[in-house]
């Protein structure tokens, strides 16, 4: 935390900070995510720009107070903009021995540590796996440390409420809660109007909940006066005008397909099967009160895709979301499409694998599988979003491509954007340009494989329609009439064909850009997804160093924008993170014979700006 002026709080100066990195953690049943979610929604209302890092455990219910079972919730917000969760914590609320032991090595020296000493008992001390008691051994360094028995606190607080002991230890997490608002100086009122709202139905609880927020918030004050605890104060910082909102990337992918349908003017039919982290964009749809998204939870992986081929041949947009295992089931369907060049929507929130990997943690492992990985020659479009807010103009343009181009177009989200959160300017979708579905129904001259002159896609004709009856499927078929076709010339065409629509959608995108304005020479940070914040924030501040670092960030994947290829020949040091072993940096120098360099992380977390800033340095230097 970088400290500046003071302004009064009670008896005591608050302490003025640019910007300040928290964390809540704690066991899976103990409410963290509830809790950082909270404190997220008042920081946003007091104006701070943020970002957020949800951080599930993997294991649906590990035994509570193992660190198998650490759930935790980062946020970093202040003054300035904010384009990453923050590389190291400068509070941790730990609510447990477990929860300090994950956490503790992503604690800033001198940083601040509020634990609740009522459970650390010997029992939880060993579940954590601690032979000494770390609050008195000495082993958490020079860290600061405010030690309260929040347990017990709560108890107290609730022990006219007629609660049992059980139901009332429940609501610590709001006692931590009212203790971080009182330290950053936010207000209550939001929650505690949301608290009443959620548990209408059970005052007696919401009663409680109000009551230990309040509680946590006292102890603060009481704390403060007493020269225990230090207050801060963030202040807002200067964003664009316009109605905000916070947003998760789940909730942008939904929201930016439902104004893709209405811009192309059709239907949604959303077809998918439970999957962590993709799970979320089910829940969201279905939730929509309207006829024209219907939403199905198939059987399996399989159905799921088949279904939303199905849809489309019916005339709808059919679409399908999952994560990396599941995907892979999809593929044999996903020939079908292409095949059949029908428009689908694949959304692929990735996780860490191989297989079921670390279902919970972020990677971006699956580049190669979502340009290469089918059999035969079979392009589709590829499409990457390097933010939750990104993802609603992500999904639009997935939306408008595979309905002009009828196509398959695979959207790869990952698990940190899907769970993240950041604030975003709600945007006028009067102003984006319709690109309604045109269906063929002259039947004069109807050839189902006859392509336009432009696009190459093939006329779309829902069946049904009076004298347009037509046969597709996955057998190669005659470039004109669709009937099955062994022919071995007519194949070759067929191929050609079909790659050339998809080498065609590069005229029809955005020629590449760079992510800041560019210097001559130096290093270029090549980026796509989630790399984007850690990296721009990286390359800003080298900029402000006086170094020539750029950055150019990739939503295009496959195919790459048209000039590209120029563009990244005007450097000869180029840099390509990703959380992978190397995909993109693969492609880039295959497509493009360059000498780009990679830089690569696969341990299930997000970039940190120190581990670029430091890279980018070393290849300046070479």
């Amino acid at each position: 935390m970088e400290g500046s002026a003071a302004l009064e709080s009670g008896n005591r100066p608050r302490q003025e900070l640019e910007s300040a990195v928290v964390r809540f953690a704690g066991d899976s049943g103990d409410g963290m995510q509830l809790t950082g979610g909270r404190f997220t929604v008042e920081t946003a209302l007091a104006g701070n720009d943020l970002a957020t890092f949800p951080d599930f455990p993997a294991e649906i219910r590990a035994p509570a107070g193992t660190t198998f079972g650490v759930s935790a919730f980062q946020i970093n917000f202040g003054g300035r903009v904010i384009k990453t969760a923050g590389d190291h914590v400068d509070v941790l609320v730990a609510m447990n021995p477990a929860a300090l032991k994950v956490n503790l090595t992503d604690v800033s020296a001198g940083g601040l540590l509020i634990v609740d000493t009522g459970a650390f008992s010997d029992k939880s001390l060993r579940k954590a796996g601690y032979a000494t008691n770390p609050l008195e051994d000495g082993s958490l360094g020079d860290r600061r440390m405010i030690e309260v028995d929040m347990s017990q606190r709560t108890l107290d607080a609730l022990k006219d409420s007629g609660l049992s002991k059980k139901d009332s230890l429940r609501c610590k997490n709001m006692w931590a809660l009212g203790l971080a608002y009182w330290m950053f100086d936010r207000d209550r009122g939001a929650t505690v109007k949301w608290l009443r709202t959620k548990f209408a139905k059970r005052a007696e609880l919401a009663d409680a909940l109000v009551t230990v927020l309040d509680a946590g918030h006292a102890f603060g004050e009481t704390a403060e006066l007493s020269g225990e605890l230090t207050a801060y104060s963030v202040p807002s910082a200067r964003l664009a005008p316009g109605l905000y909102r916070n947003v998760t990337g789940t909730q942008a992918l939904a929201w930016g397909l439902i104004a893709g349908i209405r811009l192309a003017e059709i239907d949604m039919v959303f077809c998918s099967y439970p999957i962590t982290p993709a799970s979320g964009l089910l829940h969201v749809l279905a939730a929509q009160q309207d006829p024209g998204i219907v939403t199905f939870q198939a059987e399996d992986e399989i159905a799921a895709a088949c279904s939303a081929i199905g849809a489309s041949y019916a005339g709808a947009l059919g679409i399908t979301s999952s994560s990396g295992p599941g995907v892979a089931l999809k593929t044999e369907a996903l020939g079908l499409a292409i095949a059949t060049e029908l428009p689908l929507v694949v959304v692929n929130t990735q996780r860490a694998g191989p297989s079921t990997g670390m279902p919970t943690k972020t990677e971006q492992s699956d580049l190669f599988q979502a340009v290469f990985g089918r059999n035969a020659d079979s392009e589709l479009v590829v499409l990457a979003a390097h933010s939750p807010a990104d993802c609603f103009d992500c999904a639009v343009e997935a939306v408008r491509l595979a309905t002009k181009y009828m196509t398959p177009v695979i959207l790869l989200s990952d698990g940190y954007i899907a769970n993240a959160s950041e604030p975003w300017v709600l945007p006028d979708v009067e102003s984006y340009s319709k690109f309604p579905v045109e269906f063929r129904r002259d039947p004069e001259g109807f050839q189902p494989f006859a392509r336009d002159p432009v696009t190459l896609a093939r006329p779309w004709a829902v069946p049904g329609t009076p004298d347009l009856m037509h046969r597709i499927g996955g057998l190669e078929r005659d470039a004109d009439s669709g009937n099955i076709s062994y022919d071995p010339a007519n194949h070759q065409r067929m191929t050609d064909l079909r790659a050339a629509k998809i080498a065609g959608v590069a005229k029809d995108i955005p020629d590449q850009d760079f992510a800041s304005p560019p210097c001559d020479g130096g290093v270029l940070v090549v980026g796509w997804g989630s790399t984007y914040g850690p990296i721009s924030r990286a390359v800003s501040d080298l900029r402000d160093q006086g170094l020539a670092v750029s950055h150019v960030h990739l939503r295009h994947i496959w195919p790459l924008p048209k000039n590209l290829g120029a563009l990244l020949r005007r450097y000869d040091r180029i840099l390509v993170p990703e959380m992978n072993q190397g995909q993109l940096v693969t492609l880039l120098r295959s497509e493009y014979l360059i000498p780009a360099e990679g830089l690569n992380k696969v341990n299930g977390k997000p970039f940190l700006i120190a581990e670029l800033v430091s890279a980018i340095r070393a290849r300046l230097e070479a």
